[in-house]
């Protein structure tokens, strides 16, 4: 199963996601594309990943590509 099938399966759901830059991401997937999977940034991180990044607070997003996407888990597994 590819990244693009996984996150349309998470889709609605939080999720922690890793990029090729050793970002982690964690939000709830909003859409996914062919390209791009969108996410909410949640909790009071603010920013997106680690004090940086576009969107802020909930109802912002930003769109990660799939290419760059090194995993994807329900964020729930982490705590």
């Amino acid at each position: 199963m590819g990244y693009y099938d996984l996150c349309c399966r998470y889709q609605g759901r939080v999720v922690r996601i890793s990029d090729n830059r050793g970002r982690t991401h964690i939000g709830k997937i909003n859409r996914v594309t062919r390209n791009h999977v969108h996410i909410s940034p949640i909790g009071n991180r603010g920013f997106g990943y680690g004090g940086f990044g576009w969107g802020y607070g909930w109802g912002a997003g930003y769109g990660i590509a799939l290419g760059a996407i090194t995993g994807v888990a329900l964020a729930a597994l982490f705590w």
